[in-house]
């Protein structure tokens, strides 16, 4: 089954066509991540399913609706988006950005509940955000505005969850904490969840589904262990490459191809012409004797 799909998508900027009839069916209760290079589509992709672009052709369905046909509240009742590089107003604190996740939950005769606050603790606590909630988000570091974004998509508590490259500006770690986090949404809350990340390492390791795009189109999608292939990364990326099962978790882990190495000049014993023969002394080519005339008799001591 699948609330979220797309039939026959082609998406656009003005006259620059990006995606091209693409046919998607997110599988419920799962993460689903998108990967491909730069350009591909796949966020485009992500913000269609989101409704923050309007199809060219085909459409969005949720639960078998049009997308463009769902009031925006109750979207935002089911759909938490995450868009790349989003911006804050200015001067709004970390814990009212979190507290701008309830928006779509609440009504004009009650704007604030306990049911609100514990969303917003909640989201805080798992992100790691808490101590600096009366911060001004434009005071923060990339990674930690990353971070309170994410708690601002976790308060929303929306069954489907898409989030656009969530783990950038953040360290190994972070980017670690943010993907296991979302592991947990997955299997303590049954969230659906489809991400778009450039680390085609951290998608295998972390995806039910993968769906790797080219060119606007799906090359491939399915259980990591069932599509990740050195075939694959080299259609795709144009990377050769080696795929063995991960030590830790047993997905994929692709191993690029040798780097690039500088090539040892040649030395000059190696350019320089076989050296001639010397003569005895070693100071220059040895002579050849002429011919002795038998008839000299003399001889040298």
């Amino acid at each position: 089954m699948s609330r979220l799909t797309a039939r026959e998508l082609t998406l656009a900027y003005e006259d620059r066509t990006v995606v091209h009839e693409l046919d998607l069916a997110v599988p419920d209760g799962q993460v689903t991540v998108i990967v491909g290079p730069n350009a591909c589509g796949k966020s485009t992709t992500l913000r269609a399913l989101g409704r923050l672009l309007k199809p060219k052709h085909g459409a969005v369905l949720l639960d078998g609706a049009e997308l463009a046909k769902i009031p925006t509240k109750k979207i935002a009742q089911a759909i938490g988006l995450l868009p790349q590089s989003p911006v804050a107003p200015e001067a709004i604190t970390v814990a009212d950005l979190v507290s701008r996740g309830r928006q779509p939950h609440q009504h004009w005769w009650q704007q604030w509940s306990d049911e609100d606050e514990r969303a917003v603790t909640d989201a805080m606590e798992r992100t790691d955000v808490t101590a600096l909630a009366e911060r001004p988000v434009d005071a923060l570091s990339g990674g930690q505005r990353q971070r309170v974004w994410i708690a601002m998509a976790l308060a929303q508590e929306t069954d489907l969850l898409l989030l656009d490259e969530p783990t950038t500006y953040l360290d190994i770690s972070h980017q670690v904490e943010v993907l296991d986090l979302v592991r947990q949404l997955n299997h303590d809350h049954a969230r659906t969840v489809v991400m778009v990340l450039h680390d085609l390492n951290q998608a295998a390791r972390y995806a039910d589904h993968l769906v790797a795009m080219k060119q606007g189109r799906i090359v491939a999608e399915g259980r990591p262990q069932d599509i990740v292939t050195a075939n694959l990364v080299r259609e795709v990326f144009g990377l050769t490459s080696v795929v063995i099962p991960d030590p830790v978790t047993g997905s994929p882990l692709v191993i690029p191809g040798a780097p690039w190495t500088p090539v040892t000049p040649p030395t000059p014993q190696n350019t320089q012409a076989p050296a001639s023969r010397t003569d005895v002394a070693g100071t220059g080519p040895k002579a050849t004797a002429p011919p002795r005339d038998p008839a000299d008799t003399s001889r040298t001591t």
